[in-house]
């Protein structure tokens, strides 16, 4: 008698999940977004981010939820991502928020600022000490919201044309640097250009820029700066932990089914993982072929360090007095790095010193 009880209510289970399955699925529409991206498809680590994205929510959905990645130009331009996704022309964007501080200074800490946080620290802020928060609520004055969606780690400081060993060096010096680094450097005399990364090289090129700074070792090369700019200088400190987001259009977002905002939150999260494992990867073998082309390494000197962090401190304290957001963003910014840098101090920087310090030894 036990047994036939088992037996049906075995039966009951399995029928219940012939039936299980095709209501799931009911419950997950067929749904066709367009991204458009603000880098060029021959950066293949940051534009095959936007890539990797897609291609995860893809598999998650059982292909019910199809995101078709474009390049810069073929429906806007790179620095008009954001707008894009504003005005409805697009679902959604990946860009660095960095490119949009003409609309609200604020947004540049969704990328980080100068002199704040590396990747690890900055993901950090975003997610458990109020970062997303913050830079949502800006975004949402622009029919935006936004999602974590990779990091290129610690960033190089460029190449350059001539050699810059004092700040005296630096006047009059045409470089292409994105965000708020631009405006920092613009107080030591530095003419900052915001150009999208398809520009930077004819411009490098023409003379028309004496420097440019981008990503790191393995962008770098693909760009070909060296073929026009030999000193190649250490380190981007305007770009700790440079982060990109995927800039979502509020109301589409809101109609999305909860399970489809899961599942996004999720695959941003992964594919923001992807990003900077790959830049981890290739950027040490992309370096030593730069140095065997000629390449010649450089760091910043102590004095412009020094001086980039005063005019740094300046500016902030300049926004903050005549921008509520950026205020508060930077607030909670530096009140977040007074707490965590003791600790990576003591433990996260003394060990990777150490294993500097010896390598070939371990």
């Amino acid at each position: 008698m036990k047994r036939r009880n088992f037996l049906k209510g075995a039966g009951l289970a399995a029928a219940a999940g012939t039936v299980a399955a095709p209501a799931i699925a009911q419950s997950m529409p067929e749904i066709r977004w367009r991204l458009t991206s603000s880098f060029p498809k021959s950066l293949d680590t940051i534009f095959g981010t936007a890539q990797t994205f897609a291609k995860y929510m893809a598999e998650a959905t059982d292909n019910k939820f199809q995101i078709q990645v474009f390049a810069p130009g073929e429906i806007v331009g790179g620095l008009q991502a954001m707008d894009a996704v504003q005005n409805g022309s697009v679902e959604c964007a990946h860009t660095p928020l960095y490119y949009y501080i003409g609309k609200e200074p604020a947004l540049g800490m969704g990328t980080g600022l100068p002199f704040s946080l590396n990747a690890r620290q900055l993901h950090s802020w975003w997610h458990f000490a109020g970062g997303r928060e913050i830079i949502n609520d800006v975004l949402a004055r622009y029919n935006c919201t936004s999602l974590v969606c990779g990091n290129s780690g610690a960033q190089m400081g460029g190449f350059f044309r001539k050699e810059i060993n004092t700040v005296d060096d630096l006047k009059g010096l045409k470089f292409r640097i994105g965000g708020l680094g631009g405006q920092v450097l613009a107080k030591l005399g530095v003419v900052p250009q915001q150009l999208a990364p398809g520009d930077v090289y004819p411009a490098l090129e023409r003379g028309t820029l004496d420097a440019a700074e981008f990503v790191g070792p393995y962008d770098d090369e693909k760009l070909g700066f060296l073929k026009v700019a030999k000193y190649y200088y250490a380190p981007g400190w305007w770009e700790g932990g440079a982060m990109l987001h995927l800039v979502v259009n509020q109301q589409k977002w809101n109609e999305l089914p909860k399970q489809y905002q899961a599942i996004m939150s999720q695959a941003t999260e992964a594919a923001n993982n992807w990003m900077l494992a790959k830049y981890d990867a290739v950027n040490g073998q992309a370096l030593r072929r730069m140095v065997g082309a000629g390449a010649e390494l450089r760091t910043f000197s102590p004095a412009i360090l020094e001086a980039s962090l005063k005019a740094a401190n300046e500016l902030y304290a300049e926004l903050s007095a005549k921008n509520a957001d950026f205020k508060k963003a930077y607030d909670s910014m530096v009140a977040y790095r007074s707490d965590v840098l003791p600790w990576f101090q003591l433990n996260e920087y003394a060990f990777d010193t150490f294993m500097i310090r010896t390598r070939g030894r371990a």
